[in-house]
């Protein structure tokens, strides 16, 4: 079916008129963007639809030539990926009319946008690991060419740093695909799947496994492939955090990670552990690193790092409700993690900042953000009854379940990889706490810059409140999700259990709202019943002195600083803050290095050879020169004396 090339080729298609459309037209790209995002969407919802089919297309490009079969596929797992990609792309877009009005390049950031989608697209339908590198490879060129969209010379550095770090898990992810070839002699998912890898072909496959592995994990955010993200968060605008680090790379990561490790490979129990590991260290160093950031995009930028955690956690356990667990998490994190990223460019596009400590009491001027951001906060910090907390559930169940499987010392690592993943949660609550008071609660360091504002167009806040309802939504009715898009995708039926989501004991999302909706409307009868008179509010005074607000504000900014000045901790931050910690600056000091040896050793070597045979030559002729002082007896003596020693040597 054609549908398959339309859901890749109409949104990269609305791409390309964007790009021929002069900045100077108004409305026109935008118009395009939005009919071409939201026509992808429909696509999307109705591929979904016949997903039960397994639509095979084949292209038959350069099967003749090189005997590659380029071919697309739809199942369950890739159908419902697809169709929240698109989503995302449709509410990006719709966030971005009013956001990045009056922006420069705003074709060039619709093109990108749409060309990003049509190639996210490409490689989720892609049932060719060649063909899907291809359109994965298609999806860093349109990430860096979004952040170059950026003001400032920064925002190139920003995009030229996240290009270097997936481009080169991306290279190693190609090593893997061609020693997958190099066992199976075909490109083909189906073929690779059904191929047992034995003898020295499993040992080849362990090796591909791990390079694939890598470029999923880089593409997904994870640790050490980090580091890019906080940089280009400081600097891109923030509909394109909220579209790619926050959602598209998230969905596109862990889907071919599930792929890997359930469906291409046989994940071993140490492979597994590995895993595991990567995922646990993700959590506490990033929300580590976030418990102490003063700017709001990057506080976000670390959770969006933190969250990949529990993703990789609950894949590494090789167990149904871990894995099951860590894709719900993908779909929930690229919900309420758009959520916050939107929520954020919306409290910047009003004041003109993101930083901590110039902000507060937003609550009452933008309410409609303040709820939403609210929202997904509680849903990112795992509090019920939001999605959040189920996935971070099961990831916590099935990581039970691989301690319980385990002997020795493996158990004893799955329950530090438990309590980790317990205590990140914790902590993302806290440091969401500081980034409420900060944004919403707090008193504004100058009652200025709050005075007049009002809350964000309806383009802006809508996407905003169909992410945080999701959150809702998903969370309060998780069998929704876990039976229309998670359980199909892994083969699993939730629906036999519609209550439990856990090995032992009961949980029900419905009936635990209803307790919590009928305590709040207790707790609020109680405090109207209490509430005898209304209490006089005056503002506090000292000595007599009525104080400024600006100078008795207390700044969330300030909340955790005890954890950052910790003994065994400081020196760990100042290292960061350094970027002593960060591979791609241990990469360009090295290469800057070998570049500047080969400078000295090499090229100055050459340019002192070349210049000292100039000065012999120079020397020479001055010699010879000096030599030639226009005595005709001395020239001829000179000649006698020359023939005299060629005599010499023909007569010896």
């Amino acid at each position: 079916m054609f549908i398959l090339l339309h859901s890749i080729f109409l949104p990269i298609l609305g791409g390309a008129i964007c790009l021929l459309i002069p900045n100077k037209v108004k409305f026109l790209k935008e118009a395009v963007a939005l009919i071409a995002s939201f026509a992808a969407l429909v696509l999307g919802t109705v591929i979904f639809r016949e997903k039960g089919a397994a639509l095979v297309r084949d292209l038959g490009l350069l099967t003749q030539t090189l005997g590659i079969k380029l071919d697309l596929r739809v199942d369950y797992l890739n159908a419902f990926v697809l169709l929240f990609i698109n989503l995302f792309g449709f509410l990006i877009v719709l966030y971005s009319l009013k956001f990045m009005s009056g922006k420069e390049r705003l074709n060039e950031y619709y093109a990108y946008l749409l060309f990003n989608v049509g190639a996210t697209n490409g490689a989720v339908l892609s049932n060719n690991l060649l063909t899907m590198l291809i359109f994965w490879d298609i999806v860093l060129l349109c990430l860096y060419a979004m952040i170059s969209t950026g003001a400032g010379s920064a925002a190139s550095r920003s995009a030229r740093k996240s290009f270097v770090i997936v481009g080169a898990a991306d290279f190693l992810m190609l090593l893997g695909i061609l020693l997958v070839w190099y066992i199976t002699h075909s490109f083909s998912m189906d073929i690779i799947k059904s191929t047992p890898f034995t003898g020295v072909s499993f040992k080849i496959s362990v090796l591909a496994f791990i390079l694939m592995c890598c470029g999923a994990l880089a593409k997904a955010g994870s640790m050490p492939f980090h580091t890019w993200i906080p940089d280009a968060a400081t600097e891109a605008p923030l509909p394109v955090m909220a579209f790619l680090p926050a959602s598209l790379d998230k969905l596109l990561g862990i889907y071919l990670l599930v792929r890997i490790t359930s469906e291409l490979f046989i994940m071993t129990p140490g492979l597994g552990m590995v895993l595991m590991f990567i995922g646990a260290f993700t959590i506490i160093a990033a929300v580590m690193m976030a418990l102490v950031q003063h700017d709001l995009k990057k506080l976000l930028s670390y959770h969006a790092v933190s969250q990949v955690g529990y993703m990789v956690l609950g894949i590494g356990t090789g167990n149904p409700v871990g894995i099951a667990g860590g894709l719900f998490h993908m779909l929930n994190n690229a919900i309420y993690k758009s959520c916050l990223f939107l929520g954020g460019g919306a409290v910047e596009h009003k004041t003109g900042t993101a930083e901590l400590e110039k902000l507060g009491g937003l609550s009452r001027a933008m309410p409609a953000t303040f709820v939403a951001t609210l929202i997904a906060a509680l849903s990112i910090s795992g509090v019920p009854p939001f999605n959040g907390f189920v996935s971070k559930w099961m990831v916590y169940q099935g990581v039970i379940e691989a301690g319980v499987k385990s002997q020795g010392f493996s158990q004893i690592l799955c329950w530090i990889f438990l309590v980790s993943a317990l205590f990140g949660s914790a902590l993302t609550l806290a440091s969401f706490m500081k980034l409420i008071h900060s944004t919403f609660l707090g008193q504004p360091a100058q009652q200025e810059l709050v005075k007049g504002i009002k809350e964000v167009s309806w383009t802006m806040w809508v996407p905003m409140a169909v992410l945080a309802a999701l959150c809702v939504i998903f969370g309060v009715f998780a069998q929704v999700p876990l039976v229309k898009f998670i359980g199909p995708a892994l083969g699993l039926n939730f629906a036999s259990m519609p209550r439990a989501l856990s090995l032992s004991g009961l949980w029900s999302p419905t009936l635990a709202t209803g307790l919590i909706l009928i305590s709040l409307i207790i707790g609020y009868i109680i405090y109207i019943i209490g509430k005898a008179t209304k209490p006089r509010i005056d503002s506090i005074y000292i000595g007599g002195e009525a104080a400024v607000p600006e100078v008795n504000r207390f700044p969330g900014t300030q909340f955790y600083n005890t954890v950052k000045e910790m003994g065994g901790l400081s020196g760990i931050y100042k290292a960061a803050e350094k970027r002593f910690l960060d591979f791609y600056e241990w990469g360009m000091g090295f290469f800057k290095g070998v570049a500047y040896t080969l400078f000295y050793c090499i090229d100055r070597f050459v340019d002192w050879l070349v210049l000292g045979v100039a000065r012999l030559a120079l020397l020479f002729s001055w010699i010879l020169r000096e030599l030639h002082f226009g005595a005709l007896p001395a020239y001829l003596a000179w000649c006698l004396i020359g023939f005299g020693i060629i005599l010499y040597v023909l007569v010896r």
